[in-house]
């Protein structure tokens, strides 16, 4: 029988699979979506992924996927996991090759300028920030620099003179993941990750003007300083050449691993070694660092941003709403006991009390940032309780693919997608033909259907809906 048989629809917005669906499945899988997603989340292999890693050592309640899930390296993307701390395993698989790609909202103390001041300031914009395949970033790091970074993140950045100590508040972590250990980050990741400091790299990063299209619940925009009519900026990037690095370099370690520590997998993609023991501990190590990188990159290009917004628009200002990582794996209290979340393109979703939501957003919840396509909607959501009841406080992440790269790109050219784009009122500007064609709208989810499933089903609730105006891709 396909596991898309096997899925059992508990309410509109949720599916589990039993656990026994593939050999060594311990744990049910749980999907969040309404038919029309799973529809197109059955056509690849997210429903193995989400049972093979059913199958792997304290994974804790089940193994779950947000809506916008897809299929991606050994865990859906779209994926959270958490696992015991004492008897459960860590997996970059579960993490991602990106470490800490992640969103980062800033808002304009002001409405956006006309059509022509806008492609001024898009163009400013473009060449403030370094974007593409490759692309070296505002800073190359010595030695000493770069273990400043690896262990101190953001907060480096802001040392450093790119940001202030307010900043640090309104970033998830602190911006700084205290767990790192710059020794256990390979010469080759460093060597990547040099250069690249302050850049936005490609794929699907982007920088991208917005407006408030709407707000849908006004307490909790009021305290994220969100209003109907303002301008802001997403800002979506990740730990570049390094964090891929570190990646590939722990997962050869952790396949190895694993016959030491008599773990079987269905997938090699699954890689993993308990989290106490010497190789967990050193991935985990390594991860923090990547992410401190991923954290610091985005901190300098909020710097380049705000310089430019203080020459093209007279001194206008860039506030930062918030910062949130998507791919990563964190030591969090649930249930009374200590638990491992892997997200995998997947964020946290805390709701208010909660004590990691910053002390000004404490009464409404955490920001939750969810991207669109450059050519759909982007949505600022709220955390909520059902989120610690069912997800381990965590919520999709973005709309998620619908076409594979090679798919989109094979069947598009980059100056119709401009055309319609420019139709729709979108400016863009971009580094390549070829990433324009791969991230095309309509290679992604329906983001509000996404946005729809994880309101309804209490893990976030709608704040305000963001419409794009101009868009920077790598």
């Amino acid at each position: 029988m396909a596991l898309h048989d096997a899925m059992r629809r508990l309410d509109d917005v949720r599916l589990e699979l039993p656990a026994g669906s593939v050999a060594g499945q311990r744990v049910p899988g749980r999907l969040y979506a309404d038919e029309a997603l799973f529809r197109q989340i059955r056509g690849d292999d997210t429903l193995v992924q989400l049972a093979n890693v059913g199958t792997l050592p304290g994974l804790v309640d089940a193994s779950l996927a947000m809506p916008d899930a897809h299929q991606g390296y050994g865990f859906p993307i779209g994926g959270v996991a958490a696992f015991d701390v004492e008897t459960g395993v860590v997996s970059p698989g579960g993490i991602g090759f990106d470490i800490n790609c992640g969103v980062r909202l800033l808002a304009a103390d002001r409405e956006p300028p006309a059509p022509s001041r806008l492609k001024a300031l898009l163009d400013d914009l473009f060449r403030a920030v370094p974007a593409g395949v490759g692309r070296g970033g505002a800073l190359r790091l010595d030695r000493k620099a770069m273990d400043g970074v690896l262990a101190g993140g953001a907060a480096w950045a802001v040392r450093a003179g790119y940001g202030t100590e307010a900043d640090l508040a309104h970033i998830e972590a602190g911006g700084r993941l205290g767990l790192a250990d710059p020794g256990q980050v390979s010469e080759r990741a460093r060597q990547r990750g040099r250069d690249q400091l302050g850049s936005l790299g490609g794929g699907n990063h982007f920088v991208e003007l917005q407006v408030v299209e709407a707000v849908f619940d006004e307490a909790a925009a009021a305290a994220f300083g969100l209003a109907p009519g303002q301008l802001v900026v997403s800002l979506h990037t990740g730990s570049r050449g390094l964090g891929h690095q570190v990646c590939g370099d722990h997962i050869r370690i952790l396949d190895g691993a694993m016959r030491t520590h008599g773990i079987r997998v269905p997938d090699r993609q699954l890689a993993c070694a308990p989290i106490r023991s010497r190789e967990g501990r050193a991935y985990l190590g390594a991860m923090a660092a990547a992410a401190n990188f991923a954290f610091a990159n985005r901190q300098i290009l909020t710097a380049l941003a705000r310089d430019v917004f203080r020459g093209a628009l007279g001194g206008a200002g860039l506030r930062l709403v918030y910062d949130v990582a998507h791919n990563i794996a964190q030591f969090e209290e649930h249930g009374g006991r200590e638990l491992l979340v892997h997200r995998k393109g997947a964020t946290r979703a805390f709701p208010a009390g909660r004590r990691e939501v910053p002390a000004d957003y404490a009464g409404v919840g955490q920001p939750v940032l969810i991207p669109g396509s450059m050519g759909t909607a982007s949505w600022v959501l709220a955390g909520e309780p059902g989120s610690l009841a069912e997800t381990f406080g965590s919520c999709c992440h973005g709309a998620g693919r619908r076409l594979s790269r090679k798919a989109a790109l094979k069947e598009s050219r980059a100056e119709a997608v401009v055309a319609d784009l420019e139709r729709r009122g979108i400016l863009v500007a971009a580094a390549s033909r070829r990433g324009i064609c791969e991230e095309k709208p309509d290679a992604y989810k329906d983001v509000d259907a996404v946005v729809e499933v994880v309101h309804r089903a209490g893990l976030a609730r709608k704040v305000a809906r963001l419409r794009p105006l101009a868009v920077i891709k790598g």
